[in-house]
């Protein structure tokens, strides 16, 4: 299987005639793939950068947005720990 580039791991040469080598690629065009699908460390990052990408540009589109979502949360992390505080103390 000729390496190109961007061309994808689970990709399939086109060019191979000779059907082992082609039996050959696409076993390992299968088993990379199940090892992409199967590597939850490896979906947990590619799914943090592009919520990270998605963030970034939202926060570029809509500052004044973004900063009341901060407070908001900001608001609700304090909110919630002064209850949990609140009730260990009255308790």
């Amino acid at each position: 299987m000729s390496s190109e580039i961007g061309v994808p791991r689970t990709a399939v040469d086109l060019s191979l005639t000779d059907p082992v080598e082609k039996a050959r690629a696409e076993l390992k065009a299968a088993l990379a793939a199940i090892e992409d699908k199967s590597n939850v460390p490896r979906q947990l990052s590619k799914a943090t950068d592009r919520a990270v990408v998605k963030l970034r540009r939202f926060s570029r589109e809509h500052p004044v947005a973004t900063v009341t979502l901060a407070v908001v949360k900001a608001a609700a992390v304090g909110a919630l720990v002064w209850w949990g505080v609140n009730s260990y103390v009255n308790k």
